[in-house]
């Protein structure tokens, strides 16, 4: 795919999960990048698989813009950002001038993939635990994949309103409240014990330059994913460990918890594994859950994208028993969730009633 095309493709991405402006500013890169500066023959010229499957360097050079708006360093580019209105020829006119006059903290932010923590794929997750906790009536053990800042690692500390119930504390951080299709999770609070992600590259809650990173990859016409995520940034920073996930998977799923279930989560992270990653990952977790028992089960929830539509697979696989359970579908940013998950099997000591 030439360079063109994958910037017009990213530009229906991102209008399908409502940021009309981020395909507006894609397609006019798309249409009016010409080379002769250094960004622009650097994309222009770029090796290998540069869209959404690969490099997703459209991303990129957008979140690259964005930090400039959200930081100051250019006034005015983000005199034509949202809340503003623009037409196209002073919005890309803007856009030139920031490639040339920030030319070199654009290359070195074009060094890196995109990096977000899209605190709506929370609802999944809550889903699922809820769920996982009444199949097993045990307190988790969280590790997940492609942590980032950690922030999907504090589901447990945000509320999950559907309707007629509500679900989390009784005083969230933040509220997620996702278009719900199919039956209520189950009416069971889960307990966590330990929690711990990975990453190759970890942002640091606690540090404005990595607060700034994750910011600028949130599309700048959606402030509601801001607010959200500034929310879930007051939190003490969850353990993220620096470290190839794979790598990082044998150790930690090593570790036998007797009386707890061990949850291995990813929400569109697993998908950006290459194939050999994939493959061993799941031959190391195949083989750790072949050592479940029954007091210390291991489970295994991805939200990933499967090449069928609309949205990412929630899928569930359990041991001991090696059982497969497809969950439903959600959209890629948690904006909505079709829940298809069986009634879960056994009985369970720690019920509690849901809000309403």
């Amino acid at each position: 795919m030439s360079p063109r095309a994958a910037f017009r493709k990213q530009a229906m991405s991102c209008e399908g999960l409502g940021s009309p402006f981020t395909a507006r500013l894609l397609r006019l890169i798309a249409d009016r990048l010409e080379p002769g500066g250094a960004v622009a023959d650097r994309i222009l010229s770029w090796r290998g698989d540069i869209g959404s499957a690969g490099a997703s360097v459209p991303l990129r050079l957008a979140g690259t813009l964005h930090g400039l708006v959200l930081d100051g360093s250019a006034p005015d580019l983000a005199a034509q950002y949202p809340p503003n209105g623009t037409d196209d020829d002073a919005l890309w006119h803007a856009i030139e001038t920031a490639l040339h006059t920030h030319e070199a903290r654009i290359q070195t932010w074009l060094d890196s993939p995109p990096q977000t923590n899209e605190v709506r794929r929370s609802a999944a997750l809550i889903a699922v635990a809820h769920w996982l906790s009444a199949r097993t009536g045990l307190p988790l053990i969280l590790s997940e994949i492609g942590a980032s800042a950690g922030l999907n690692l504090h589901w447990d500390r945000y509320a999950l309103r559907l309707p007629g119930a509500t679900f989390g504390p009784d005083q969230p951080v933040l509220t997620l409240s996702p278009d719900w299709a199919g039956p209520l999770p189950p009416a069971v609070r889960p307990r966590i014990a330990d929690r711990r992600g990975v990453d190759l590259n970890p942002l640091n809650p606690a540090d404005p330059a990595h607060v700034l990173r994750l910011l600028s990859y949130i599309w700048p016409d959606q402030p509601d994913r801001m607010e959200r995520t500034r929310a879930a940034l007051t939190l003490p920073p969850a353990p993220v460990d620096q470290a190839d996930a794979v790598d990082w998977l044998g150790p930690r799923l090593a570790a036998r918890h007797p009386g707890h279930v061990h949850l291995i989560c990813h929400t569109v992270a697993w998908q950006y594994l290459p194939a050999e990653a994939q493959s061993r990952g799941e031959a190391i977790i195949a083989a750790a859950g072949a050592q479940a028992t029954a007091d210390a089960p291991l489970a295994w929830f991805g939200m990933e994208a499967d090449g069928h539509a609309p949205g990412a697979a929630l899928t569930l696989r359990l041991w001991p028993g090696d059982v497969t359970i497809p969950m439903g579908r959600a959209d890629f940013h948690g904006r909505w969730i079709d829940w298809q998950a069986p009634a879960p099997e056994g009985a369970v000591k720690n019920f509690t009633t849901p809000r309403e």
